[in-house]
């Protein structure tokens, strides 16, 4: 659905079109304020036919995610809950602990979001010392395995030790745990060990028989028994406020809690306006309509053999025949929703409603904070509303060398690192040996804001409300001269926080705003300066780094760009191509005989 701008306000699947559409607009149906609000801007409506259930439902969340219509259910990712991610992509793949689902490629599959990060580290603490996987990123010696090798804690991976085919076999037993399948991981373990005893293969099957019992102690560590009950079953419940819903996933399998998964969205948009959030509840179709959205979200990203047979829920769905019928035909099997209303699987749901009660309570105790700290810094520089974007600038170098500057992005008082930039400083004054911190300011906030030159399109989402320069006035100054230049000045709020003294400066006043160093309103500036200068400063050692790797690689005649990717992919170092023979050189792809001889007399001219 599009207003009269071509807007996208809403999008939604239906396997009844006609019937969904006319809903929205027959005069006798009782809309909440949010439908109402909508109805009222729809000026044109698109349709997509797709063949399958599968089909709608993967384009629907496509589009949501790109889009990001405001009558939507938003899912909000706040990189609170941590995420297992494992490399299939790999030839050996790793397994990590990660916050931010957007750095793993096709293949790689995620497990998660698990609420509970401690018990989550200590659970990849045992399954490493249990199976035996790559224990480091990089491996410690060129030509030999370390010690974990020794131990029996890792293959040899380092050294290919072991073929990749052996390897992700045991991966795939270490995945069976994240899919809530330990119990059947067990049984085939326990298999294994009688098959090599009656082999009188001891030594292997004493390994394994210690496996099972760190798995067995593991189990009765993490899960809560509920019923003797083998179906495999997932239960969802919420708990929302006018801004936030939070939602618990309890997973049970054969009678026990194997995991707890949770996820936060955004439903400001469920009301028409501040007045109607205040005087309305959220009906139950629209706490329906969040289940929905969080359960296609988390099966998409499953596999079949991690889809219950049955699903509890705590509201009616309003698409719950579609999700079911996907399901079902992924599985393999009838999967069913059910809103249970008494006995013992409505206490599993009561119970699963308790935990995203206390989840949404530590939410909102979150965000009184971020508020107080909001409201006491538009006190401080006297904003006449709370700031909703506040933007970090920094400048990192050595003595000139590798210049470059970072931007952060604080909205509501929190990071939105999808906004965070890098700047590489073009100045071409700024070279080794000669900084100028003021004109790489000056340049940076040019670069930054010229498309909004002479006031033009200030109300977009992206245009500051407050903007921090880390430095003391001399940084502002310059800062200041660009946005004038640009008539931009006064469209913004613009203040430096000097280091020394944790002062903040405004434009054209000689003296620091009377602040004391331990409130909000200046941690708040202090956690983004603090942020900015991170950032900054990650960035430039990665640039240090590359141009130092470059330098050596680039005087050695005849090997490009493309041959120096490849000889950095195999060897990970200078150190270690500066270490190999000629023969090594040789074994990377794309380095013959001839440039493995030139690569091998450039290190070693003698």
């Amino acid at each position: 659905m599009r207003d009269a701008t071509d807007r996208i306000l809403y999008i939604g699947k239906s396997k009844k079109l006609r019937s969904r559409v006319r809903s929205y607009f027959r005069d006798s149906e009782r809309h909440t304020p949010r439908i109402a609000m909508m109805v009222r801007q729809v000026a044109e409506i698109e349709f997509i036919v797709t063949d399958s259930e599968a089909e709608a439902l993967a384009l629907e969340a496509n589009l949501i995610k790109q889009h990001q219509p405001h009558f939507n259910v938003l899912l909000k990712d706040d990189k609170k809950y941590p995420y297992v991610l494992i490399t299939w992509s790999e030839d050996y793949p790793r397994i990590l602990l990660t916050r931010n689902r957007r750095i793993g490629k096709g293949k790689d599959k995620y497990y998660g979001p698990y609420t509970d990060a401690h018990l989550l580290r200590n659970v990849l603490y045992t399954i490493k010392r249990t199976f035996p996987l790559r224990q480091r990123p990089q491996p410690l010696f060129k030509d030999r395995p370390c010690l974990n090798y020794d131990l029996g804690r890792c293959p040899g991976v380092c050294q290919n030790l072991i073929a990749p085919i052996d390897y992700r076999q045991t991966v795939e037993k270490v995945a069976m745990i994240f899919q809530g399948r330990t119990g059947e991981l067990i049984e085939t373990l326990t298999a294994q060990m009688h098959k090599a005893a009656e082999n009188m293969e001891f030594e292997q099957a004493a390994a394994i028989r210690d496996r099972i019992h760190n798995l067995t102690a593991l189990n009765a560590e993490q899960k809560v028994a509920l019923s003797n009950d083998t179906v495999s079953r997932d239960a969802i419940a919420l708990a929302a406020d006018r801004k936030i819903a939070a939602v618990q996933l309890f997973q049970i399998r054969a009678g026990k809690l194997v995991g707890r998964l949770g996820y936060t969205a955004e439903v400001q948009s469920l009301a028409a306006s501040e007045t109607e959030i205040e005087t309305s509840q959220t009906s139950d179709i629209e706490l329906g309509a969040i289940l929905q959205r969080v359960l296609e979200e988390h099966y998409q990203a499953a596999d079949p053999v991690e889809i219950p047979l049955e699903i509890l829920v705590q509201y009616p769905l309003p698409e719950g025949e579609i999700l079911a019928s996907y399901l079902s035909d992924r599985k393999g099997r009838k999967v069913t929703l059910i809103t249970p209303q008494r006995q013992v699987k409505a206490e599993l749901i009561e119970m699963v409603e308790k935990n995203a009660l206390h989840e949404l309570a530590r939410l909102q105790r979150q965000n009184e904070r971020n508020v107080g700290a909001l409201a006491d810094l538009a006190e401080i520089l006297n904003l006449p509303e709370l700031p909703h974007r506040i933007e970090g600038f920094d400048i990192s170098h050595i003595q000139g060398s590798n210049a470059v500057a970072s931007q952060v992005v604080f909205i509501d008082g929190l990071p939105a690192k999808q906004h965070y930039r890098h700047y590489k400083i073009q100045n071409p004054e700024i070279v080794t040996g000669h900084s100028d911190d003021y004109a790489s300011h000056a340049e940076i906030a040019r670069r930054r804001f010229r498309k909004y030159a002479g006031g033009m399109n200030t109300d977009d989402a992206n245009f500051p409300d407050v903007v921090m320069i880390d430095g003391g006035k001399g940084q502002l100054s310059a800062v200041m001269k660009v946005l004038e230049d640009l008539n931009l000045a006064d469209k913004m709020c613009i203040v430096s926080l000097a280091k020394q003294r944790e002062e903040i400066f405004l434009p054209n006043e000689s003296l620091p705003l009377p602040t004391d160093a331990e409130q909000a309103g200046v941690q708040l500036l202090r956690r983004v300066r603090d942020e900015s200068h991170r950032f900054a400063i990650t960035f430039h050692r990665q640039q240090r780094a590359v141009k130092q790797t470059r330098s050596y690689l680039d005087d050695i005649a005849g090997l490009g760009s493309h041959r120096q990717k490849q000889l950095l992919a195999h060897f990970h170092s200078i150190d270690y191509i500066r270490a190999a023979t000629i023969a090594d050189l040789a074994k990377a792809s794309g380095i013959g005989t001839h440039m493995a001889t030139e690569i091998y007399n450039y290190f070693h001219p003698q």
